[in-house]
């Protein structure tokens, strides 16, 4: 069962003004949504997008099969928001909110590939309907290409050596699965050496971020949308990644509004417009009692700033 991770906190920080319109940037299996839309009053409207069709579809039967205007559901990448919000004519949003985890439900799929708990076709894309594989990747890339995808976006110090190894692998059979890949990264590194996380966890991490250039979706969503979001509005980041943290953080701390002394005497402020300010210095992260229950909230950042100070 997919659980949404700090579920309260994210709401909270999000609504200003119930009778607003709030951007559920990944919907998931609509926890968040679907709290966020009880929270509102009449008036209030809640936009929810997802690259993967089978979480919109999923999410309206559940949720919103009888809510009308007050819910649209959009079938895109956030990356892409500003441009539905533009067709759906809607200039301002009172807040956003994204999770930037993996849905539970595409790690537990088989067939979608994520994972290496199922043996699969290597897939890993969130949107199934358009792109490249992982497969393909690992089938093609040239060997430094895999080497630095790996090393940047699962940050392996073993990347050379895992790529080197893959691509001595495909140079003898196309690697066709997810328990295929994992043991030729496993022997790479050398087994498991008494860890618990499994040596490939990293690699597949990378995989799946490079097939869906998730660190270029959220540079987009963050330059666009922060022009989007009212004075007073929210946005709320929640980030199970250090590089999505670190983006996150140093996007924002570009937007906070510092004072540089002058020569001549007095101070100017010094921000990228529009200027916010953190809701908190420091990331939130999840309660012990929560991350017993839920595991997967342990990795958990919370970041949110208000817009316009």
């Amino acid at each position: 069962m997919h659980i949404p991770v700090m579920l309260n906190e994210c709401l909270d920080a999000l609504i200003t003004d119930p009778k607003g319109i709030y951007v559920d940037g990944t919907l998931g299996n609509g926890g968040h949504a679907g709290e966020i839309f009880k929270r509102l009053e009449a008036g209030g409207t809640l936009i929810g997008f997802d690259r993967d069709i089978d979480a919109i579809e999923r999410v309206k039967e559940k949720l919103f099969s009888s809510e009308g205007k007050r819910v649209e559901l959009v079938h895109d990448n956030y990356a892409h928001m500003a441009e539905q919000l533009d067709r759906l004519g809607i200039d301002k949003v009172d807040g956003l909110l994204l999770d930037l985890g993996v849905s539970s439900f595409q790690l537990d799929v088989a067939e979608r590939g994520f994972s290496f708990q199922q043996d699969a076709p290597i897939d890993m894309r969130m949107d199934q309907t358009q792109g490249q594989t992982a497969g393909e990747l690992v089938n093609t890339a040239p060997e430094a290409e895999l080497a630095d995808l790996i090393y940047r976006y699962g940050e392996d110090r073993a990347s050379r050596r895992i790529a080197r190894a893959i691509v001595e692998a495909r140079g003898k059979n196309e690697i066709r699965s997810t328990l295929e890949l994992a043991a030729i990264v496993e022997r790479a590194k050398g087994g498991r050496k008494g860890k618990k996380t499994h040596p490939a966890t990293q690699t597949f991490q990378a995989l799946r971020m490079a097939v869906n250039d998730e660190l270029g979706g959220i540079e987009q969503v963050l330059e666009t949308m922060i022009e989007r979001v009212v004075d007073g509005g929210r946005m709320v980041i929640l980030t199970f990644h250090s590089l999505e943290d670190r983006m996150v953080k140093q996007f924002f701390g570009r937007h906070v509004p510092r004072e540089e002394s002058l020569q001549q005497g007095g101070v100017r402020r010094i921000y990228e417009e529009p200027a916010v300010k953190w809701i908190g210095k420091k990331p939130r992260t999840a309660a012990e009692d929560e991350m017993a229950v839920n595991p997967r909230s342990r990795s958990a950042k919370l970041r949110v700033v208000e817009v316009g100070v």
